[in-house]
């Protein structure tokens, strides 16, 4: 079943309004939790796709056994794209649907794992980190590329770290998943470390470069937009 999203009521409409919230809500990111340990209870991955033509955006939320890593729970929820496309605020795009397919979940999501960035943002405050603030659960970024930052080499080899800077700042770290392929970007979101962030994307990527939560999630969203555009 999908949920149909209104776009909240007070959502902001402009970039002022939006960094406003940003700068609002970055204080309330917990920093000093460790967070939930790999490999136990549940992990959600959360993706979104968008149909431009028909002003839609879908979102997924799947929920793994984080010991097997097989699905045991997913939603997904379509609205309206709620804000235009401005690099740093795609969180006031994406946030309504996400909420929205976690509040369907049947059981709780522990551990969500987003496919984006947390604190790895240009104002530190990333969609994981904006979704964990909003929710309270303890959320990662997991992105594909280092958006603005950089990073030194990494050794070749599954595991491999280094960390990602804004100046002199560890914001997150580019990790290595798989031997001699690109690396993931992992970034804090809410309430867990980065330490232990990357501890969880090497457990949710025993086959494949991006993790299991991302890529379930990533399918389940394409879906549920083709569902509701027709297509």
């Amino acid at each position: 079943m999908t949920t149909t999203v209104r776009i909240p009521a007070g959502w902001p409409a402009t970039e002022e309004e939006a960094r406003a919230v940003q700068d609002e809500l970055r204080g309330r990111v917990v920093l000093d939790e460790p967070g939930p340990p790999p490999g136990t209870g549940h992990v959600t991955g959360v993706d979104v796709a968008y149909d431009d033509e028909h002003d839609l955006v879908a979102a997924a939320a799947v929920v793994l056994d984080a010991a097997s890593l097989d699905v045991v729970a997913e939603a997904t929820a379509v609205g309206r794209v709620s804000f235009p496309y401005v690099p740093g605020l795609l969180a006031f795009r994406e946030i309504p649907t996400v909420r929205a397919a976690l509040d369907a979940l049947p059981c709780p999501p522990g551990l969500v794992v987003c496919d984006g960035y947390g604190l790895a943002h240009p104002r530190r405050f990333g969609l994981a980190s904006h979704l964990g603030v909003l929710t309270g659960l303890p959320t990662i970024g997991v992105a594909k590329n280092p958006f603005t930052f950089t990073h030194d080499d990494l050794a070749a080899s599954r595991g491999s770290t280094a960390a990602l800077l804004a100046g002199g700042e560890e914001v997150g770290r580019a990790l290595r998943t798989r031997d001699g392929v690109k690396p993931v970007y992992v970034s804090v979101g809410h309430r867990v470390s980065l330490d232990n962030a990357c501890a969880h994307v090497l457990h949710l990527t025993p086959r494949y470069r991006l993790p299991e939560t991302t890529r379930h999630a990533d399918a389940l969203c394409r879906q549920a937009l083709r569902g509701a555009s027709g297509g």
